[in-house]
């Protein structure tokens, strides 16, 4: 079995909106719903976790009355790997069933169920990504550079993800990028989670550092590549815009 856990906690501050994030307007819908159509047609979670915070908890779940969903609070804004940690708990009566988690943001309106059955499908030794490759980071690949460099060694084996802003200028130049979608072993994640730390420039723990963790471990990273269209993430108004130039 498969759980799904969809990142919405986010405040809309750089889109200019009092609203959260995820349900700004695109093309006259929240952001989220494009998702969330995704998620239901991929027919893999009957009731997808929506990670929230408390102040838009109750404003999210009105907007999303009509999906079957189950809401966990975020008390406190401390990262994307604190998001997904505050689930846990929600997991616990049906962790014995679930073998795999899957991690989706509800800023990304692109992606594709057919993607999403892929990760369900994938066979996940303990962690598997959805990187996008870009040409480069011209036009609208501008959106993409400042996200979160995939970092291969010499066997092509992903050592690491590093965020932008720890990044040197090396690890900038480099064109696989993260767009955050995971898979993980369920019971792998949740036993090595408390292993995070907040060492880095936004002091916040990381879900991408389950990468480093994974591969000092020796363990498998699975991949699955997706076009740039369908990695595309919406964080401001220029991307925004951008967005609905991509559905029109």
């Amino acid at each position: 079995m498969t759980r799904i856990i969809i990142l919405a906690a986010g405040k809309g501050v750089r889109m200019n909106s009092e609203l959260p994030k995820v349900l700004v307007p695109l093309k006259g819908r929240p952001m989220i719903k494009y998702l969330l159509d995704a998620v239901v047609a991929a027919n893999i979670d009957p009731r997808p976790l929506v990670i929230v915070s408390p102040d838009n908890k109750k404003i999210i779940s009105e907007a999303l009355k009509d999906y079957n969903l189950e809401y966990v609070i975020q008390k406190e804004q401390l990262g994307t790997g604190h998001a997904v940690a505050c689930a846990q708990e929600a997991l616990k009566q049906s962790v014995e069933k679930v073998q795999n988690l899957i991690v989706l943001y509800g800023d990304h309106p692109f992606l594709k169920s057919d993607s999403i059955k892929k990760m369900a499908a994938a066979n996940i030794d303990v962690l598997t990504l959805l990187p996008t490759n870009l040409p480069n980071f011209s036009g609208w690949h501008q959106n993409f550079y400042h996200w979160g460099r995939i970092v291969r060694g010499g066997d092509s084996k992903i050592e690491k993800i590093v965020e932008f802003k720890d990044a040197n200028d090396k690890e900038k130049l480099i064109t696989e990028v993260n767009p955050g979608f995971m898979g993980f072993r369920i019971k792998w994640l949740f036993e090595n989670i408390p292993s995070l730390n907040n060492n880095n420039k936004q002091k916040e723990y990381y879900l991408t550092d389950m990468v480093e963790l994974a591969f000092d471990a020796g363990q498998n990273i699975g991949t699955i590549d997706i076009a740039p269209y369908e990695a595309m993430g919406v964080n401001s108004l220029e991307e925004l815009k951008i967005a609905e130039n991509l559905l029109s």
